[in-house]
């Protein structure tokens, strides 16, 4: 069963596509976009944990 590791980054707005594709880069999927509690974007991403 494969494990997984996960990451939370703030989104700048004039800069999505560039922190999102950095990160995809590095085998992340955005898993979701949500309204943090300083009323920012926040990204969630996971990926496949490497086997130990």
């Amino acid at each position: 069963m494969p494990t997984w590791e996960y990451l939370t980054t703030p989104l700048i707005v004039h800069n999505t596509a560039a922190i999102l594709n950095n990160w995809g880069s590095e085998g992340w999927e955005l898993v979701q976009v949500v309204t943090g509690p300083e009323g920012g974007l926040v990204a969630y991403l996971k990926r496949q944990k490497a086997d130990d």
